[in-house]
């Protein structure tokens, strides 16, 4: 699509979403907001599964970083940092954690030790599980508990990576042994605690600290959610508006919009048995059939950068090195050419997505893009549990999908490795590449993270020569807040961190 054409769709959407947006705020001018001290948090979508053993949903990763503790995070150069634990490499595949004194309880008032996370990792590891984790866990030999506060982890080959895998929520090894329903009855140690979830699409948590009660709401439709923002029918949103409405929040009054430069990673994939988009040339001509520069200025408002990996090139393991694909339309044109499609046989392809309408236009405009090159794309929009359920049981043709928090480079091996395949893994195209294979394993067996950052270069090196995703962006995350709410803090990773020390103030 032509940057005018863009530009155009652009004009058209912001006129239509000011004129509706101000019919409805004026209908709605007689609703009372809300009297109590609740914030309210409005969501696109609602988290799908609260047991971090299993979730795989950006909602759900995010809540339950407030409802969990993990042994370790991360600092601001994407490196491991202590969290509930220390360790100590004692020998290349020998680590020992030691829990950090004093720390929170478990939200039943039942002490956190070190056979709840032993528990916790062993239950990834169970043979015949279904963790998506376990893909990159499997490395751990056994796991030694050598008392309350300590344990280490044996593992069957060295990685200085490892303690940035040791990331997963810990869980009671009471409610592990006895099955409990954690993904609808989360039981963390975490600075937030259930407090009920009374509909599906509204979730109730309450901070430890002070009992402030926080409503997490599904609100699918943009508009509505800002409309609802404006109401002060919710207090605070973040990400998954188009450019026009942040524009518009950004004029009203009583609103504050922060932005802030983000590292999650926009990409089309593929289904690579298929026989058209397992056709090298054809994914190909698709990434040069697409204008990344005007979608981002006329449909994302700026708020994002082109992609050509999915790490960002400022991460240890990044490769700057490496550009983004350059949109040329008659290249695309060749390379369709070589592969057998032309006008009288054009190339016919199915895209699936969410029902987002922010995806929906985006997809659109793909749609429009491929089609200037020949393509005949077929958009099929679904619910997100049911268009996430037809990537993870490789139904698809091509989809657009974003990986969200990324912190460690073992998400080659989850999303590319042959091996790799759902439930225990990410390859949800079903790439099949030897060197992919062999790259991977030489960068896992590299000794220093510096040995280990060079091979994960070439590893992205490889996977832009075999393009299983097409990179498109990274975008920006932004928040939009109610006056009389503050101390929140956009994270580079979109986490919702920032509701810890947020704080509703009387106006």
């Amino acid at each position: 699509m032509a940057p005018d054409r863009v530009r155009s769709l652009h004009g058209r959407v912001i006129f239509t979403h000011r004129w509706f947006a101000l019919l409805v705020v004026l209908a709605l001018s007689a609703c009372a907001q809300p009297a109590d001290d609740v914030i309210r948090f409005g969501l696109a979508g609602a988290p799908a599964n609260l047991d971090p053993r299993y979730a795989t949903d950006a909602t759900s990763a995010r809540i339950n970083r407030l409802i969990y503790q993990r042994l370790v995070d991360f600092d601001d150069q994407v490196r491991p940092a202590p969290s509930l634990a220390t360790w100590e490499r004692i020998a290349p595949r020998h680590y020992r954690f030691v829990l950090q004194r004093p720390r929170a309880d478990f939200h039943d008032g039942s002490p956190v030790t070190a056979y709840d996370v032993a528990a916790t990792y062993r239950s990834i590891l169970e043979p015949g599980g279904s963790s998506p984790h376990a893909g990159t866990l499997k490395l751990i030999e056994r796991i030694e508990v050598l008392d309350e506060d300590t344990l280490d982890f044996l593992l069957d080959r060295a990685d200085p990576l490892f303690p940035g895998y040791a990331v997963i929520g810990i869980l009671p090894a009471a409610g592990i042994e006895g099955n409990s329903p954690f993904h609808a009855a989360p039981l963390g140690s975490g600075p937030f605690r259930i407090d009920g979830w009374p509909e599906p699409g509204r979730l109730r948590l309450m901070r430890r600290a002070d009992g402030r009660v926080f409503e997490f709401l599904r609100i699918g439709d943009p508009t509505v959610r800002v409309l609802k923002l404006l109401r002060g029918e919710i207090d605070l949103l973040q990400n998954d508006l188009p450019a026009e409405l942040l524009d518009y929040l950004g004029k009203r009054p009583g609103i504050t919009v922060q932005s802030g430069t983000g590292s999650n990673f926009a990409y089309l994939g593929f289904n690579l048995q298929d026989p058209d988009t397992g056709n090298l040339p054809v994914r190909q001509a698709i990434a040069h059939a697409i204008d990344r520069a005007a979608i981002i200025e006329h449909v994302l408002g700026g708020a994002a950068r082109s992609a050509s990996a999915l790490l960002p090139p400022e991460h240890w393991a990044g490769n700057p090195a490496l550009a983004p694909v350059e949109h040329d339309p008659d290249r695309s044109r060749q390379l369709l050419r070589e592969a057998g499609f032309d006008p009288d046989n054009p190339l016919r392809l199915d895209y699936k997505t969410s029902t987002d309408p922010v995806r929906v236009r985006i997809a659109t405009i793909l749609q429009q893009q491929l089609a200037e090159v020949g393509i005949r794309m077929t958009l099929r929009s679904y619910d997100w549990g049911t268009f996430f359920g037809d990537i993870k049981a490789g139904r698809f043709q091509m989809y657009s999908l974003m990986w969200v928090g990324i912190k460690t480079p073992d998400i080659f091996r989850y999303a590319f490795h042959s091996q790799s395949l759902p439930p225990g893994g990410a390859n949800r195209g079903r790439f099949e590449d030897s060197p992919t294979d062999l790259l991977i394993a030489r960068a896992e067996q590299g000794d220093t993270l510096d040995s280990q950052a060079a091979s994960w270069r070439r590893l992205q090196a490889r996977l832009a020569e075999q393009l299983p995703y097409v990179p498109l962006w990274y975008e920006d995350h932004v928040v939009a807040v109610r006056d009389g709410i503050s101390g929140y803090r956009l994270s580079p990773d979109g986490n919702y961190d920032g509701l810890i020390d947020v704080r509703k103030n009387d106006l």
